[in-house]
């Protein structure tokens, strides 16, 4: 056994167990949440696989948004669980995360989008969620970058916020290793065992584990992933963009994260300096993660007019992630109907990090087969059968 030289420092073991009881593949923020609240549970003989370093997809981006603000009952509640979960974060499972309450503005530029995003406010206000309407006036007080001009409305979330991914990852991975789990990186999935409808052993490049349980939570790579078990995810790749200022002398002020939720364009404190990103519109599916310079023109030409003094930061540096979408931009939770010993948690659609917690808790209530705290038969992926209703999210980013 040697210590991870990457993201965790939670222990990983040089050879694979010929045995498991649960199988997760998939060492980002949704893995290392499930296996830290199943050890917690008590649940023994845990095994996360990861073909990189834990933290290498998606989990890896910089800075994550944490909010409860969404147009939709369940995702509302999911974010709300899972704030309360980053909050509480230094005591259990115990790290710190670098969680900065600055709230979450989003900016609206339309009538329709103020009477839309009225409704979502009413919605979260009685669920708990604090979010107001708030005016071009009072959007200029609270982020100073921003121009009024066309500015019809906005939305403050005071609750809402930002924090560290890489820190949930290794907080969560620290605390499921310290209860027994083991994590296997630099190991990929090459196949699985189906003998009568269940998945019985799962193939790596570094040899094959016997399994009662396996759970997806491979990201952009859950469709094929879930193809080796004869399970059918419906989950894209989509390349986003970010970039970082160089360090802002004066500093920049403390600032929501803002978004302009027309073009989607964002931008918020980053240490000593400010992250912008964009979702570009013409990007293509594909797994590709290298940084364009070209993306940052699209940004500067959108934000140009809503916070002209962005437009001109030199920048420092960019990042290039994946999106795991599914068509509806919401995520699929649950458990196969043709492979019952097959559990999924993908396809969030940009909102993985920030409701992790959450799932942590909601994947092994399934797994023990108790009644999770929400009903999360909605997020099935039998939602996109023939006769399921959809359910599609409006505050998309």
């Amino acid at each position: 056994m040697s210590s991870s030289p990457g993201t965790s420092s939670a222990p990983v073991f040089r050879s694979l167990p010929p045995t498991a009881d649960v199988v997760i593949v998939g060492g980002g923020v949704m893995g290392a949440s499930i296996a830290f609240h199943l050890a917690e549970a008590g649940v023994r003989d845990i095994v996360v696989l990861e073909r990189g370093e834990l933290a290498c997809g998606s989990s890896g981006k910089p800075i994550g948004g944490v909010r409860a603000h969404f147009s939709d009952p369940l995702n509302i509640e999911l974010g709300r669980r899972s704030l309360r979960a980053f909050q509480d974060f230094p005591h259990r499972p115990g790290a710190d995360i670098r969680l900065d309450t600055v709230g979450y503005l989003f900016l609206l530029t339309s009538e329709t989008q103020a009477a839309e995003f009225e409704q979502s406010v009413r919605l979260q206000n009685g669920m708990g969620v604090p979010s107001r309407m708030v005016d071009a006036a009072e959007a200029r007080r609270l982020c100073p970058y921003l121009s009024a001009d066309g500015l019809v409305a906005a939305v403050h979330s005071p609750t809402d916020g930002h924090a560290r991914p890489a820190l949930v990852v290794r907080g969560y991975a620290d605390a499921a290793a310290r209860a027994g789990v083991r994590f296997a990186t630099h190991t990929r999935v090459t196949g699985m065992d189906t003998p009568g409808g269940r998945v019985s052993a799962v193939h790596t490049d570094r040899g094959t584990i016997a399994c009662a349980t396996v759970i997806c939570t491979a990201g952009a790579w859950s469709g094929q992933i879930a193809a080796m078990a004869g399970v059918d995810l419906p989950v894209r790749p989509v390349r986003r963009q970010l970039a970082f200022t160089e360090p802002l002398s004066p500093s920049a002020p403390r600032i929501p994260f803002t978004i302009d939720f027309t073009s989607s364009a964002y931008f918020h404190n980053s240490d000593d300096g400010l992250l912008f990103g964009l979702a570009d519109p013409g990007q293509p599916d594909g797994f590709d993660t290298t940084w364009t310079p070209e993306w940052l023109g699209l940004f500067r030409d959108v934000v140009r007019h809503r916070a002209p003094a962005l437009a001109a930061m030199p920048v420092a540096d960019g990042w290039a992630g994946l999106y795991e979408v599914t068509p509806d931009h919401n995520a699929l939770i649950g458990r196969s109907g043709e492979v019952p010993n097959f559990l999924y948690a993908t396809g969030f659609s940009g909102h993985g990090f920030l409701q992790a917690p959450a799932v942590g808790e909601i994947v092994r209530d399934l797994h023990l087969e108790r009644e999770p705290c929400v009903d999360i038969a909605p997020m099935s992926v039998e939602r996109f059968r023939a006769g399921a209703a959809i359910r599609p999210e409006a505050h998309v980013v």
